[in-house]
């Protein structure tokens, strides 16, 4: 499960392996080897990787399939506007894919 979340969140995101290994400071082998399910990431590793991702370490290994979006830096006046938004996109089928 570990492995598959990881590709998946990599692909959603546009990295390739070489972009998720620069930005984690590890090889690409390892980003394949993670992929594949050859080795786990340590802990420290799993850490970077949900903060890489903008999820949570739950998440990564299949404990929460809720995603989250990060919002931290914006203003407070427009998270509830980009609320009102993600609410009317739930209750609308028309506008999911």
């Amino acid at each position: 499960m570990l492995n598959e979340r990881i590709k998946q969140l990599r692909i959603e995101r546009g990295f390739s392996q070489v972009d998720l290994a620069a930005k984690l400071g590890v090889s690409k082998q390892s980003v394949s080897n993670w992929e594949n399910d050859n080795i786990q990431p340590s802990i420290e590793m799993l850490l970077k990787l949900s903060h890489a991702f903008s999820v949570s370490t739950d998440y990564l290994l299949g404990e929460d399939s809720r995603k989250f979006l990060e919002i931290t830096g914006l203003p407070e006046k427009f998270i509830p506007h980009i609320q009102q938004i993600i609410d009317d996109i739930k209750v609308k089928p028309s506008l999911k894919k």
